[in-house]
């Protein structure tokens, strides 16, 4: 299965071959030992950093809990009016889901998935690109989706990936779609990627975001025993990454109510970028549980 699509769940695994979730991480791991592919939260991939891109079923089951509990926290970096770019993936489809609350947004973005979350939002106008649909993702690619974006400026971008790393910033397994997100990165004064701690370290063919672009990386708090997680976001606020850590088990599914507001704490950052090391501390942030006065009247706004 892992061979066919790229990567798998452990919910999937047990589905098809009829055990528990807990049998299948056993053997997973066995799988592992043996060099037959490597585990992730949730889940298996292909063993080694430079593997073919999963299709959307295979990663909308991936890390579920994390992607949600990051585009809650990352829909708190979006003003009122703001012209952002959103590109693709199962993360930045959540955020989109998100965004639908935002009053006076514009919208650029080459996904299907997330012009169609954001379909209904009458506050929201949505810009596609042009291009060719790429039906393993359902984002549009090639000249005519670089094409469209030529002369266009927003604010902001939240862009998603394959893996991430201090050394050459974040990278997909797909030619077409990084050469789509270049595009997507030169329209926006600020980039902020969107990334589980699944990716961390991980490095993929194709660079679309070197770390120096990198304004702000959102993500959700590495399990204690992943140091290469740990290490990776380290080295990143080393070279000048904001960093923003979104809890996780406290979020909603991205139904239609929405989670509290949450405020976001960075890591701190010593002058300019690129200017000597930071020190990590932890940023996981924390729901806003008796109110700040200035979250609570942007919500009555919103609604």
């Amino acid at each position: 299965m892992v061979r066919a699509n790229g990567a798998v769940s452990l919910r999937e695994l047990a589905r098809v071959v009829q055990t528990s979730e807990v049998t299948v991480r056993r053997d997973v791991r066995a799988l592992e030992a043996e060099g037959l592919l490597d585990r992730r939260h949730g889940g298996a991939v292909l063993p080694g950093g430079f593997t073919r891109e999963s299709g959307f079923p295979q990663k909308s089951h991936l890390a579920t809990a994390e992607k949600t509990a990051i585009a809650d926290l990352a829909a708190n970096f979006v003003e009122e009016g703001e012209a952002i770019v959103v590109g693709a993936g199962t993360t930045t489809q959540e955020l989109a889901r998100r965004l639908a609350r935002v009053p006076g947004l514009t919208v650029v973005t080459n996904s299907l998935l997330v012009a169609q979350a954001l379909a209904h939002a009458n506050r929201v106008e949505v810009v596609m690109t042009g291009g060719t649909l790429r039906g393993s993702n359902y984002a549009l690619v090639g000249s005519g989706a670089e094409q469209s974006l030529q002369g266009l400026r927003v604010s902001r971008a939240f862009l998603s990936g394959s893996g991430l790393t201090a050394e050459r910033g974040l990278s997909t397994s797909n030619m077409l779609s990084a050469s789509v997100d270049r595009a997507l990165v030169q329209a926006a004064a600020e980039v902020v990627v969107l990334a589980d701690h699944t990716k961390l370290g991980t490095d993929t063919m194709f660079q679309t975001v070197p770390t120096d672009l990198i304004t702000r990386l959102v993500t959700d708090e590495p399990p204690a025993h992943d140091d290469r997680a740990a290490t990776e976001l380290q080295a990143l606020a080393d070279q000048g990454v904001q960093i923003a850590v979104a809890p996780t088990g406290t979020t909603t599914s991205g139904g239609e109510n929405p989670p509290p507001r949450q405020q976001r704490r960075d890591v701190p950052l010593p002058g300019p970028r690129r200017q000597g090391p930071a020190t990590l501390r932890s940023a996981v942030t924390v729901t806003e549980h008796q109110g700040n006065e200035r979250a609570r009247v942007a919500d009555l706004r919103r609604r």
